[in-house]
């Protein structure tokens, strides 16, 4: 595959052109010149562009790459920021909760207190009012009783046939014992 145009510039290579070390050999100069500019003009057509385009092909990957990275930052960012306020909104909302439960239940215990006073206070009316008729009963039968004794005595006065002043005397004195009866009674 050698051209005939490179045969010269060979065989002058091989030879030697002299034996001074600082001479240049023009023939060697132009055909190693030659050869790399064949070589550069073959990269350059066959090598650089595959290359340049397989580099930039990988640039623009990475860049990509790097912009997605970027975007899925700042997505998790967002994500993140999104998840904290949802955070904080759920602490607000357990403490309202929390608030109107505390406020709920202060409610209910002031309504089962003041229902409580209320049966409190309604027994006490009922204990009264049984006292009460409790009361009026004993004072019925103790009148009852009184009523029949003041008959005994009436009986036993007329049996014995007092004087006028000693029947009075008698009843005086047995009235005057009622009301001593009456408040040991209630003692």
């Amino acid at each position: 595959m050698l051209s005939p145009l490179w045969a010269p510039l060979l065989l002058a290579a091989a030879e030697g052109g002299g034996s001074n070390i600082m001479s240049v050999d023009r023939t060697l100069f132009v055909g190693t010149l030659v050869a790399f500019a064949l070589f550069a003009w073959i990269l350059a057509r066959f090598a650089w562009g595959p290359l340049i385009k397989i580099i930039d092909e990988r640039e623009k990957t990475v860049r990509d790459q790097v912009e997605s990275a970027e975007k899925a930052a700042a997505d998790s960012r967002q994500a993140l920021a999104q998840h904290q306020e949802l955070l904080r909104g759920a602490g607000r909302e357990r403490d309202e909760i929390l608030a109107r439960a505390t406020k709920d239940a202060e409610v209910v215990r002031a309504e089962l207190a003041a229902k409580a006073r209320a049966d409190a206070d309604e027994i006490v009316a009922r204990g009264r009012e049984q006292l009460q008729r409790e009361k009026e009963q004993a004072l019925a039968e103790l009148r009852s009783q009184v009523a029949e004794i003041a008959v005994e005595a009436a009986s036993r006065i007329v049996k014995s046939s007092l004087s006028e002043e000693a029947q009075r005397k008698l009843v005086d004195d047995y009235i005057k014992e009622l009301p001593r009866v009456s408040r040991e009674g209630r003692a």
